[in-house]
């Protein structure tokens, strides 16, 4: 099945670059390029493609009312570019229905691996993003010095899931760190989850840092340098 997919940047050069890049791969089209989140909303809604790649900081109307608009319409699913500049936008952008979010830098394989992942319906964050993210999310809020009794559904293996999810591993990096197989593993991720009432990796990352079991800066945190989101989750942790 091909996945179709618009792209959406003000930088007609940026935009360029990772149509191209897309639209090579034997399953992937893109079926329209936007320069502004309004053109990118009307690109949507005429050509109903599966992912829409979105610029945070756009003219016109931004990414992130884009993606509250794109993400309320229909099924196409989206994932945000930003760089460090625009971190501050990253937690809006979760709410407003993000899948995924990548470094405007993000290497040419990790692009490609990220519109497919998405397409399938799972989730992603660069960790450098994530640990942004979670220090943002949580700077206002007052975390328990211990982990908070929200965790207390968890058996001992899902908490350990949890933590390594908020680390940024991927299943199969958390299945060798487990040393349990990767259907295990994918196991653990959906009942972390479900029991938890989340929507994503994403927000189990939030929720690691939310309820205390890790805390912002820690030497379990995700990693600060480049790096590249964990691999597809299971399909009991999609939308």
């Amino acid at each position: 099945m091909t996945i179709r997919v618009v792209v959406a940047d003000d930088q007609e050069l940026v935009r360029s670059g990772f149509a191209m890049i897309l639209d090579v791969q034997p399953d992937i089209e893109v079926v329209a390029e936007a320069g502004d989140g309004a053109e990118a909303v009307e690109a949507v809604r005429r050509h109903t493609p599966d992912v829409a790649l979105l610029d945070i900081r756009m003219p016109r109307m931004d990414g992130i009312d884009a993606c509250r608009a794109i993400s309320e319409d229909g099924s196409c699913r989206t994932v945000m570019l930003t760089t460090f500049d625009s971190d501050e936008y990253v937690y809006e952008a979760l709410h407003a229905g993000a899948s995924g979010f990548l470094l405007k830098d993000v290497r040419r394989d990790d692009l490609v691996h990220a519109v497919r992942v998405v397409a399938q319906g799972d989730s992603l964050l660069a960790p450098s993003v994530a640990r942004r993210l979670v220090e943002q999310y949580t700077r206002s809020a007052a975390r328990p010095r211990h982990p908070d009794p929200r965790l207390d559904v968890l058996t001992g293996r899902e908490r350990e899931t949890l933590l390594l999810l908020a680390r940024g591993l991927s299943n199969a990096e958390i299945a060798r760190e487990l040393t349990v197989s990767d259907h295990t593993v994918k196991t653990h991720v959906g009942n972390v989850l479900a029991k938890l009432g989340l929507r994503d990796r994403i927000q189990a990352v939030i929720c690691a840092y939310e309820t205390g079991l890790i805390a912002a800066g820690a030497a379990g945190a995700p990693p600060s340098g480049g790096g590249f989101p964990s691999g597809p989750s299971p399909a009991s942790a999609r939308n």
